[in-house]
């Protein structure tokens, strides 16, 4: 290698390297922001098994979003406190009340007014499920006339789905569990999901099928409320950080979670 070309690697690291430390210096006003009571309180959604891979009450909770959670506190030096909810339509709107400091969830406009997303951390693609001897096909052929589709309300998913579907019905559950029971004790004609837990459900059925392809693809991210602007900043600073830095994908390793990738770097 020559002189110049060593140089100039070592000069792209150097920059890399510094621009991290800067994005990732606590300010007082960053701290005041993440942790005014002294930890940090985060919000997760255990209903969600493909971030938080375990979880009951007095335990600490894992999973990628409780292991980044984790790191967000070492950086700041104070202790991390979860605040638990089993929906993610829950976890969000439980902004309003201030039970949260940041919380894990999917980046979803209907969320926005509220909440200051960071750019996705990973993403989750999203599809349909449907039952043996349907004559649906394609993801196209759901939104028809007639189409009843399960789906848990409130959910990143769902979210989409309200904003697009024409057609079809929106058939809305409280909780993944209660609309793979409502598709199935309905006989509804598809369940919306995250591909991930449709391919554990699809074995539960004989003869059913996931369509191919996604409809959407869920931007799980971070969030604090939306007038802490110091804290929005630096949780997009440590959100490009840790996808680049491989924290993520070591998390998603870690809790053999499978069917979700790191999200691309934010544009």
């Amino acid at each position: 290698m020559s002189t110049m070309l060593r140089l100039g690697v070592a000069s792209a690291v150097l920059f890399v390297l510094t621009s991290f430390a800067m994005a990732n210096e606590i300010s007082p006003s960053v701290r005041s922001e993440l942790a005014p009571t002294g930890k940090l309180k985060v919000g997760i959604n255990y209903g969600n098994f493909l971030l938080v891979t375990s979880y009951s009450p007095g335990a600490d909770p894992r999973g990628p979003a409780p292991d980044l959670a984790r790191e967000l506190g070492r950086r700041l030096g104070v202790p991390v406190e979860f605040v638990a909810f089993d929906t993610a339509g829950k976890l969000a709107d439980a902004v309003k009340t201030g039970a949260w400091d940041v919380a894990f969830l999917g980046a979803e406009p209907q969320r926005a007014n509220e909440i200051a997303f960071t750019a996705a951390y990973l993403e989750i693609p999203a599809t349909y499920l449907v039952p043996a001897g349907s004559p649906i096909r394609s993801i196209a052929d759901v939104d028809r006339d007639g189409v009843r589709i399960a789906v848990s309300d409130k959910s990143a998913y769902e979210l989409w789905l309200s904003r697009n579907i024409k057609h079809a019905q929106l058939i809305r559950t409280q909780g993944i569990d209660a609309s793979f029971d409502t598709f199935v004790g309905q006989k509804l004609d598809a369940l919306a999901g995250l591909k991930p837990r449709l391919l554990m459900d699809v074995t539960k059925l004989p003869g059913a099928r996931l369509l191919d392809g996604q409809f959407t693809a869920v931007q799980q991210a971070i969030g604090t409320p939306k007038s802490r602007d110091a804290a929005a900043k630096y949780l997009r600073a440590f959100v490009e950080e840790v996808k680049a830095s491989g924290l993520v994908a070591e998390a998603i390793s870690k809790n053999a979670v499978k069917g979700v990738s790191v999200a691309p770097p934010a544009p």
